[in-house]
């Protein structure tokens, strides 16, 4: 981008590098299974899309500006207060507006080496700085992050599991880091990927939002609901932050039918656990596979496994690309030399063991 030379943005936004999605093509191949950008295979609940395209009808009209039914249904399903509850455009909004709401110039974002680019590049987007804390065999360190607090702290991201690791850590040492934050600071639980966790001692983050009153947990409808291209994330926070984020939201921040689409979606727990269900089945058995083939792999509690590939990252990019498989390199979450790889269907997750275990054959 060529700079103008009077209208310039404000000091540190042209550092930021923008946020690259996952590809989602590639030449040559006959079928293509697009693992780059942790998707649900199976897609969203028959009520969701029902919902969707009843939506139609009604386009002429503004959506609830106050997302009502939605965080009607949330409240309902988990048992939530409704005036505890904010909805945005995916959590991804959600975490740019308490970046937006909470720190500026001379202010710290804190969170682990490994976390979710969008806690960095929100940061920025602000004026503020971002802090990344070492992780421990690619697992959040509470002590590494409680030592980098500071009277400059105003947010602290948690992603639990974590993305692109997949690993999580237990409820104590996540009270453990609430408790430690100073009086000025915000600890956000992003549990974008709760609903596909099966080990014990895992707690999304609500019991603690309940009990605090500086803690914020996030979730979204783009992973076990399959409604990513609708864009619709939610959050349970105290409500003095719910009264900052209303006030720096847009007034029609969630479109109309996404909002049909989620409220649906949400209500049909019995979709949700069968597509937790089947991740669980071909996470473990990708994992396996992938094993099998001479890879390690880090043990994953999200819909996603991260591979370790070393110095051969790029041709076995390149390979599994040549079979239709399109993973995802994670170099911008430092981590060169390892591939994350969304669990597909069952035929994305063969072609993606098939191909793990030709390039072995071959090398």
């Amino acid at each position: 981008m060529s700079a103008h030379p009077t209208i310039q943005p404000r000091p540190g936004v042209l550092d930021i590098s923008p946020y690259v999605g996952g590809e989602s093509g590639t030449p040559g191949a006959n079928r293509v299974f697009k693992l780059s950008s942790n998707e649900n295979p199976l897609g969203p609940s028959p009520k969701a899309r029902e919902a969707y395209l009843a939506a139609a009808e009604t386009l002429e009209l503004y959506p609830d500006g106050g997302h009502g039914e939605l965080r009607r249904a949330i409240s309902e399903v988990h048992g939530l207060e409704l005036a505890r509850l904010v909805c945005g455009a995916g959590s991804d909004e959600l975490i740019a507006l308490l970046c937006r709401a909470y720190a500026g110039p001379g202010d710290e974002v804190l969170f682990s080496a490994h976390g979710f680019l969008m806690y960095r590049l929100s940061a920025m987007a602000c004026g503020a700085t971002p802090v990344a804390a070492p992780e421990r065999d690619l697992t959040t360190d509470v002590g590494a992050l409680v030592a980098r607090l500071g009277p400059r702290t105003k947010l602290v991201f948690l992603a639990n599991p974590n993305n692109p690791t997949g690993t999580m850590i237990g409820a104590a040492e996540v009270a453990r880091l609430a408790e430690a934050l100073p009086p000025q600071a915000l600890l956000v639980l992003d549990a974008a990927y709760a609903e596909y966790v099966r080990a014990p001692g895992y707690e999304a983050g609500a019991a603690l939002v309940r009990a605090r009153d500086n803690v914020v947990m996030l979730r979204t409808f783009s992973k076990i609901h399959g409604l990513a291209a609708l864009r619709v994330g939610w959050g349970y926070a105290p409500e003095h932050v719910i009264g900052v984020m209303n006030r720096v939201r847009g007034p029609f921040n969630v479109n109309a039918a996404a909002l049909a689409a989620a409220t649906a979606a949400i209500r049909d727990g019995a979709y949700a656990d069968h597509c937790a269900v089947t991740n669980e089945v071909w996470r473990d058995w990708l994992t396996k596979e992938t094993e099998r083939a001479g890879f390690e792999v880090t043990p994953s509690h999200g819909n996603f496994i991260l591979v370790e590939t070393g110095a051969r990252t790029a041709g076995v990019d390149a390979h599994l690309k040549r079979h239709g498989v399109i993973g995802r390199r994670v170099d911008g979450y430092g981590l060169p030399g390892y591939l994350r790889i969304t669990v597909g269907d069952e035929d994305g997750c063969r072609a993606v063991a098939a191909a793990l275990h030709s390039f072995g054959a071959k090398s």
